[in-house]
């Protein structure tokens, strides 16, 4: 199953994003080529998604190398400190941000004495790399996670984690893809993901794209669909999981799993290995971003709530491991994750790289 749409492209030595804003009634790219450029569209939502951002900075530092690839070593190591930190400020929570920035990071300190121009090649490489290793990853979330879902599921899923949030095919979207091209009977519930509208603007367009059966419902519809046995599991993806299992993911995810748990649901976490941030020992020590008030205040030209209220806007929150029934990763899936579970995933994953 191929999308014929993608988050992010590689185009005549420049980044090309789908800007995920527009959608689902425009569809148009937008162009970059630099660094700050990426930072911006990261920010601002243009694309988004832990495995795409992490794409698009890769991408954002290998632009900067290329700008300054003819330059000489002094004027192209500046430019690089400047690349990685205006990228790293761009978004504090999804860890493959900072993955893929470390991968970067890795590339260009392995040929300290090589020319500009070389240096700039090898990123551009490495961003390649990373690019298609996010599909093959997300095609492995998607074979293992689909061994979960009978034959006939009905799947309810929160924000975007398909291949708008990926460089294709998903995570949690990914599951559902790759059970239905092993011949399962999927139907997909989205709920809108308040206030970004990430699930009725983007999961239930992206899915609309690729002939998939959705429905879309209200955020607060999800416990009357489970407590009618209408909901049979309830995949996710993540931004960032800490060492013992906590999942941070978009806000509204906690309470699913709450519900989950309540009703019997398997609540599934689908991503890569790369969003386990072994630094981070438990979910209360995540940063989690806060957003305008603008998001919670109205949309777009639209404002509907009063002038002067006070507002909070959290974009994520954390759900707790012991509400989690299993990880989905490119490396196996985790059931009923903890520190010590989370500790001989991460064993495994870097042994089969040695």
């Amino acid at each position: 199953m191929h999308s014929a749409y993608a988050a992010l492209r590689w185009c005549d030595d420049a980044l090309e994003l789908l800007d995920q804003r527009a959608l689902p009634n425009v569809q148009t790219y937008l162009r970059y080529e630099d660094a700050s450029g990426v930072a911006v569209a990261i920010r601002d939502m243009v694309v988004r998604g832990a495995p795409a951002i992490g794409c698009a900075a890769a991408y954002g530092v290998a632009l900067e190398a290329q700008k300054f690839a003819h330059d000489s070593s002094d004027e192209f190591a500046i430019a690089m400190v400047r690349a990685f930190g205006v990228l790293q400020s761009s978004r504090p929570t999804a860890v493959n941000l900072f993955w893929a920035l470390g991968r970067m990071k890795a590339v260009l300190e392995a040929q300290p004495r090589a020319t500009s121009q070389a240096r700039a090649a090898a990123l551009l490489a490495e961003a390649h790399d990373i690019f298609e290793e996010d599909i093959r990853v997300n095609r492995a979330i998607g074979a293992l996670g689909a061994e979960l879902l009978s034959g006939e599921a009905r799947v309810l899923t929160h924000c975007n984690a398909g291949a708008l949030a990926t460089a294709g095919h998903g995570t949690a979207l990914g599951v559902v893809r790759s059970a239905i091209e092993a011949g399962k009977n999927v139907q997909v519930y989205a709920d809108e993901t308040w206030p970004f509208l990430q699930g009725a603007r983007l999961t239930a367009w992206e899915l609309k794209q690729d002939g998939i059966p959705v429905t879309l419902i209200a955020d607060s519809a999800a416990a009357f669909l489970m407590s009618r046995d209408r909901i049979d599991a309830v995949i996710v993806g993540a931004d960032r999981v800490a060492a013992n299992g906590d999942v941070a993911n978009k806000i509204g995810t906690y309470a699913l799993a709450v519900l989950a748990q309540r009703h019997g649901i398997p609540f599934y976490v689908a991503c890569p290995v790369s969003t386990v941030d072994v630094t981070i020992a438990c979910g209360a020590d995540i940063p989690i971003e806060e957003r305008s008030a603008d998001e919670i205040l109205g949309y777009r030209e639209t404002r509907w709530a009063p002038e002067g209220v006070a507002v909070v806007n959290p974009v994520f929150d954390v759900t707790p491991a012991e509400l989690v029934s299993a990880l989905i990763t490119e490396k196996g899936v985790v059931r009923a994750p903890d520190a010590a579970k989370i500790a001989a995933l991460l064993s495994d994953a870097t042994a089969s790289k040695s």
